[in-house]
């Protein structure tokens, strides 16, 4: 839809490289893929994708922004549900592996 395709490709040869590293030196590069885009551009496909065609409504899915969550949580940095910033090499794994799953077309756990 935005002609950026090959940063999916390219993601997944990435991950495919993080494949039997050491755990410490995981890196997490599905995150690349939604760099280019804007939290509110992504809100908005969300909502896109998730109205149904028929429904005669306007539908808007907001979420908090992060900054906005680290100002209500101050005390807590589990934000990386959001952001994708896994507090453990082990996270980083786990994505990377969903990622090539997914790309290959399994339907499997990534851990």
């Amino acid at each position: 839809e935005t002609k950026q395709e090959n940063i999916i490709d390219d993601v997944y040869e990435r991950c495919l490289a993080e494949v039997g590293k050491p755990l410490h030196e995981v890196v997490n590069h599905v995150k690349d893929i939604y760099r280019p885009f804007t939290a509110q551009q992504i809100s908005d496909k969300i909502t896109e994708l998730l109205t149904p065609p028929d429904l005669n409504a306007e539908v808007r899915i907001l979420y908090q922004s992060i900054e906005g969550l680290h100002a209500a949580c101050p005390m807590n940095t589990g934000d990386w549900y959001f952001t994708g910033d896994y507090p453990t090499p082990g996270g980083m794994r786990v994505v990377d592996r969903a990622f090539i799953n997914y790309m290959e077309g399994r339907n499997v756990r990534a851990y």
